[in-house]
């Protein structure tokens, strides 16, 4: 059900009225993709440099610090089951190392395996997956950081597993049950799997692929479905990695299915592989920042990928997403680390260089959500992000 929206100068805002939409587009702006309360004379201030107007929810009551899902009434989309952090970032991250390697070995040697054999052994993977989907379920942004800092140089092999991760991840959010979480990871793994019996110089081409080479990278879909049956993967994977590269308005393939035709878990698929792409490096394009990642399919929600989930995975990933750099208004340089449900802006921040690009040691952690003060008239906030790969350290050292 759509909210009942009401247009309203900025000038006119005032604390406890609910934000729904701007007189612009969310990506370029400080602000939360899914609409936020207004609760403090500072937010108006800083709506004031970017809008005229905004759409307010006129029926809105505040409800003592639940958080609105914005625009799209996300009943369809997502579960019951509620989460809670059970365990901090910094005591996760150690676990989540050692789960990455594991996934990687056992992606490996199934790859090893299928091309030796012409057969995948599920078992393989499972019990790797349900321990992914364990840690993510007790702290996703240990598992969520990693797979941002391996995603700067590191090879095709990990983006099975840094897929599953996020595939996990976002079923998380979506408060869907455990057991669909492993599913969902499971998928993550496999959605490529076809790809070993296309020709690397196909995958690997670094100029636009002709119409018949565009078929045979096509065909990994349908490689993948015969590996997984042939192995005796359950159905319900098999499914989500058919579906995965199906688009809404029947463009996808293999099948051309569009809307309510495509399962919710192969709309959450499509997603994720295509934001894991997007973020990931290629040999046909340029590696993409995830906010530029996340405003490239957020302009074809509705058309290429699922409205209401879309809507969802941003606010899943975030406006500062975990792994980002980002400069602070002191001047120094700090990696996100853990998001703040209730308030995206203020993440939690590891400070790893001071304002004139020199290391700190120790870091220095900073809740931003606690206000703590850069100067005693000034808090910390984040000013803007700034390119991994424009700084002097390589945040890899910090966390691997």
């Amino acid at each position: 059900m759509l909210k009942q929206k009401q247009q309203v100068r900025v000038e006119d805002l005032r604390p406890g009225m609910y934000v729904l939409e701007l007189d612009r587009p969310w990506l370029g702006t400080p602000f939360t993709f899914q609409g936020f309360e207004i609760t403090s004379s500072e937010q108006i201030k800083s709506l004031a440099q970017y809008c005229k107007t905004v759409f307010i929810d006129k029926d809105y009551t505040y409800p003592g610090g639940s958080v609105s899902i914005g625009l799209l009434d996300s009943s369809s989309v997502r579960g019951a089951t509620q989460y809670q952090d059970v365990s901090t970032v910094e005591k996760e991250i150690p676990v989540a190392r050692e789960l990455f390697d594991a996934c990687d070995d056992a992606v490996r040697n199934s790859i090893e395996a299928l091309r030796a054999q012409g057969q995948i052994d599920p078992k393989m993977l499972t019990g790797t997956v349900r321990a992914m989907s364990e840690s993510i379920q007790r702290n996703p942004s240990a598992m969520l950081l990693l797979v941002k800092i391996r995603q700067m140089g590191e090879l095709e092999l990990h983006r099975a597993t840094d897929t599953s991760v996020i595939m996990i991840a976002f079923g998380r959010f979506l408060q869907v049950a455990p057991e669909r979480l492993e599913l969902l990871g499971l998928a993550g793994l496999l959605l490529d799997i076809g790809k070993v019996r296309i020709p690397d110089a196909i995958l690997h081409k670094k100029g636009l692929l002709t119409a018949d080479e565009y078929e045979i990278a096509r065909s990994h879909v349908k490689h993948a479905i015969d590996i997984l049956r042939s192995g005796k993967m359950n159905e319900d994977v098999v499914k989500i990695v058919m579906q995965h590269h199906e688009r809404q308005d029947g463009s996808g393939y293999p099948l051309g299915l569009r809307g309510e035709e495509i399962s919710l878990e192969g709309s959450i698929a499509a997603i994720v592989d295509s934001y894991s792409a997007l973020t990931s490096q290629r040999p046909y394009a340029n590696q993409k920042s995830p906010s530029d990642a996340l405003s490239s399919l957020y302009k074809v929600r509705g058309k290429l990928y699922h409205e209401a989930l879309m809507e969802q995975f941003i606010q899943c990933i975030g406006i500062y997403p975990v792994g980002s750099a980002v400069e602070l208004n002191t001047g120094e340089i700090g990696i996100v680390i853990a998001q703040n449900i209730v308030r995206r802006l203020q993440p939690r921040v590891m400070v790893i260089l001071d304002r004139d690009m020199k290391p700190i040691r120790p870091q220095k952690l900073l809740d931003l959500v606690k206000g703590p003060r850069a100067t005693p008239d000034e808090v910390y906030r984040i000013r803007r992000t700034i390119p991994s790969d424009k700084l002097p350290v390589d945040p890899r050292d910090f966390f691997i």
